[in-house]
């Protein structure tokens, strides 16, 4: 090698350690208020239940029924493409692994609703119910029969519902406590936010759930639900939903968008409450920019178009369903609500779908740039995140398999991870 030649600068160390002392506090306010994506896995979806239709077998009797639409509407690879307009490639794949996930895993994530869908016969039946919800989802997890994400959903933080709510959620924790402690899939839901300080009352609640029974500090979390428009746009014309993130200090896994409360909202008429509905794509671009670099997750809201009936009426129930599915992952909304059995084929065969057809392409993009291989498109280590970040989630769902992922690119999960996973105070800046 040749004697390096000698490199000038003009400006002395103090004015790069002044600027560095002036940007401490920016430093600490971006680590603090922009962590990062957690890095742990996303459900695809959310199935809501009643607190009065849960029960033990909830989970494997959707999977059932799911099955039974399947082998009643689209028995075989070939009918279950032409309803949806799979192409010839993923038609058996597809429905393969949609077959296995719904004997293997029919829900991702499930939630006990003691809000919209539930309808208590008094004070005393809600209590017994949010006994017996802690009572059987202790017992899932136990003996493994447990989704991997499960919580309940209450009432609001209104003032005619209030106390109930918070009631429901103390028996339900206390209940988890009781038998066994709680489980690390547990998420727990906050509907119809609307003002901040609904979110740090949640809060509150749960630190004193914590210290009550010796907890870690912020153990806690919960989802936020945005199903009014104070919660997108305040009345001092600031975006609501990004000062609840901060309100639940560090305590927010989610914000989930609820289709038919916001659109009634906004008074949309019944025909129209679809999450492609204008306002609804607004609501949720919102929460997206609110939520990004926060940690935490925007999941997209549901169809009411039950799969139910005649063969035709299944399969148009269905196409709309897998549309909106596929329309939410573009815009980068990876998990949904769904509320029949007969959605969870569609869901599943949705999301495959959509990694499926890019698995290829994303592998190749993500082994080149891992070996620093030219080629036809020039990637940077943010795209790099994305597209480890994509395989990852085709992994986690059931889309993918690690040999193939593996095979064409060369790399193994926790290299996927190390691609996907830095945050903030981890990255680096290396000289070319």
């Amino acid at each position: 090698m040749g004697q390096q030649e000698k490199v000038s600068t003009s400006l002395a160390g103090a004015v790069s350690e002044g600027i560095s002392a002036s940007l401490a506090p920016v430093d600490a306010e971006l680590a603090r208020r922009y962590p990062g994506d957690p890095g742990t896995r996303q459900p695809v979806h959310t199935v809501y239940v009643p607190g009065d239709a849960f029960d033990a077998g909830t989970i494997r009797s959707w999977g059932d029924q799911a099955l039974a639409q399947l082998d009643e509407h689209a028995p075989d690879a070939a009918s279950f493409a032409a309803a949806l307009g799979l192409t010839d490639d993923l038609a058996q794949p597809v429905h393969d692994r949609v077959r296995a996930k719904l004997e293997r895993e029919p829900i991702e994530d499930l939630r006990v609703d003691f809000e919209d869908g539930y309808r208590p016969a008094s004070a005393a039946d809600e209590d017994e119910t949010a006994a017996r919800a802690a009572r059987l989802i202790a017992k899932a997890y136990a003996d493994g029969t447990a989704a991997p994400y499960m919580g309940i959903r209450t009432k609001c933080m209104e003032a005619a519902v209030r106390d109930r709510g918070i009631r429901t959620l103390d028996i339900f924790l206390t209940g988890l406590m009781e038998h066994g402690g709680l489980p690390d899939g547990l998420v727990l839901t906050l509907p119809k936010v609307t003002y901040p300080q609904q979110v740090t009352a949640m809060v509150r609640l749960l630190e004193a759930f914590e210290e009550r029974h010796g907890l870690d500090a912020g153990r806690l979390g919960f989802e936020i639900q945005i199903e009014t428009s104070q919660s997108i746009l305040a009345a001092d014309g600031t975006a609501a939903v990004a000062r609840m993130i901060d309100a639940a200090e560090g305590r927010a896994t989610g914000l989930h968008y609820g289709t038919f409360d916001y659109s009634a909202c906004l008074g949309v008429s019944a025909a129209y409450q679809a999450s492609d509905h204008p306002a609804a794509d607004y609501a949720k671009a919102v929460m997206q920019v609110a939520a990004a670099g926060t940690g935490v997750r925007v999941s997209d809201g549901s169809t009411n178009v039950l799969p139910v009936g005649s063969t035709a009426k299944v399969h148009d129930a269905w196409r709309l369903h897998y549309g909106l599915t596929r329309r939410a992952l573009a815009r980068a909304y990876y998990q949904g609500w769904d509320m029949h059995p007969g959605h969870i084929p569609t869901r599943y065969a949705a999301v495959f779908a959509f990694y499926r057809e890019g698995f290829e392409a994303a592998a190749a993009r993500l082994a080149a740039y891992a070996n620093q291989a030219s080629g036809d498109i020039a990637d940077e280590p943010a795209t790099a995140k994305a597209l480890a970040g994509y395989l990852l989630r085709g992994l986690d769902c059931g889309a993918l398999d690690i040999a193939e992922v593996a095979r064409l690119t060369g790399l193994t999960r926790a290299d996927l991870e190390g691609y996907a996973g830095p945050r903030r105070g981890d990255l680096t800046v290396t000289a070319g």
